[in-house]
């Protein structure tokens, strides 16, 4: 019987450097052919909305998020499945009609913000990481981020920052720092940590594999 793959969940706030840490750690771990999956490609559909309705979105919340299919992706993964993941339209606030096929790997990496707010998800994790970062680095990225990637304005973005992205933080992403074994400060510039991240890591897989 096949081993049950590693499942690292990697959270944080919007622009903390979550990406960053996930491709530092799939690199490291890059003999294992790990994959990553990030849990905002599964923000729910709303194609059978108008654009005015999808454009006040709180994708900051947890209702954003449909977690029942991304509990159901990370089992089959775990199962050593394969899934077909959405694929998400951001300068058109819905889902595509695409999606992409993912094939089971010894290491499957998580990241999104809200990863650590449904004890679903918690109770599927091997080890959870939380990156923490100043709230004015944070928003800058965010800011540089959705003008230049997902064709928002800056007036919008700031917006929606002061509007849901600030208080969901605090009310949604803050409080499950509590659940991180391990927690980098400074996010991806943190080379230490991420460091002691990266052997964590390497030190479970070679435990998995001994089994």
């Amino acid at each position: 019987m096949a081993k049950k793959p590693l499942l690292i969940g990697i959270t944080g706030g919007s622009g903390s450097g979550k990406t960053t840490v996930s491709q530092a750690l799939i690199t490291r771990l890059n003999a294992n052919r790990p994959i990553l999956l990030q849990q905002d490609v599964y923000y729910r559909d709303q194609s059978d909305k108008p654009m005015e309705e999808r454009v006040k979105t709180n994708y900051d919340h947890p209702d954003s998020i449909e977690t029942e299919r991304f509990v159901a992706d990370l089992e089959k993964l775990l199962e050593r499945q394969p899934v077909d993941i959405p694929v998400y339209d951001y300068a058109q606030h819905t889902r595509s009609k695409e999606t992409v096929h993912i094939e089971p790997a010894d290491v499957i990496i998580v990241d999104g913000v809200l990863l650590f707010n449904d004890a679903r998800v918690r109770n599927l994790l091997d080890l959870k990481v939380y990156v923490d970062t100043d709230d004015d680095i944070r928003f800058i990225r965010r800011l540089q981020r959705d003008t230049n990637e997902r064709g928002r304005t800056v007036d919008g973005v700031i917006e929606q920052y002061l509007a849901t992205v600030k208080p969901m933080h605090n009310q949604f992403v803050e409080p499950t720092k509590r659940y991180a074994d391990i927690i980098i400060p400074e996010g991806g510039e943190n080379f230490v940590a991420i460091d002691m991240l990266m052997n964590q890591a390497i030190a479970m897989v070679i435990k998995e594999e001994a089994e």
